[in-house]
């Protein structure tokens, strides 16, 4: 058995697919109406999957992203750019190598210093 999608509830579909392809370098696999799938070109990996439907949020999230990156700091200004925000967590140890985003709609994900 293995992932073969991840599944984030979103209200604006168009603006989230935009936000996730861009940030994850991903691209649109197939789509209806409410909901896209997204996988990465060539496949390997997971799908992340857009199903527009109203969910309440939950904070703190019972799941989310872990995104690894080379060069972090890089990527959180990326991600930035692109419509998310850093969230301050004031129990995050001064040796964290994690720095906790919100995409546009909220939905929660880490960016993970995998660079060294």
């Amino acid at each position: 058995m293995i992932v073969g999608s991840i599944v984030i509830r979103v209200d604006d579909l168009a603006r989230q697919e935009a936000f996730w392809t861009a940030a994850l370098g991903y691209e649109r696999r197939s789509a209806s109406e409410d909901f896209v799938l997204l996988g990465p070109p060539g496949g390997g990996g997971p799908n992340v999957s857009l199903d527009a439907m109203r969910s309440t949020r939950v904070l703190p999230p019972r799941i989310h992203l872990d995104l690894y990156a080379d060069d972090q700091a890089a990527e959180v200004a990326r991600l930035s750019a692109l419509g998310a925000r850093e969230v301050e967590w004031s129990r995050r140890p001064s040796d964290a190598d994690f720095i906790i985003m919100e995409d546009p709609e909220g939905n929660r994900f880490c960016v993970i210093d995998g660079g060294g």
